[in-house]
């Protein structure tokens, strides 16, 4: 699920999706739908990044910043707390 085009990275609302797996993911906000390919085996209500996240860069999720990657994140890898952590502290 993605609600905006700012959106960097969507969240898994099915289970078991596993790498090489074709995803498609709804933008609520556009009507849209977008594609790309899981490189990664993302558990339920975790993230795959939308698009290539550089370290440093902000992660938009439901159109708010959640925080910054720490490392490089390639489109279709799972986002969670061992690649982005947040602004807070």
């Amino acid at each position: 699920m993605i609600h905006g085009q700012q959106d960097t990275v969507g969240v898994a609302v099915v289970e078991d999706i596993e790498a090489g797996m074709a995803l498609s993911g709804w933008v609520m906000d556009t009507d849209e739908t977008i594609t790309l390919e899981a490189r990664d085996p993302i558990p339920l209500g975790h993230k795959v990044a939308l698009q290539d996240i550089a370290e440093g860069d902000t992660v938009y999720k439901y159109g708010h910043d959640i925080g910054r990657a720490v490392q490089s994140i390639a489109k279709g890898h799972h986002v969670h707390v061992h690649n982005t952590k947040t602004k807070r502290w």
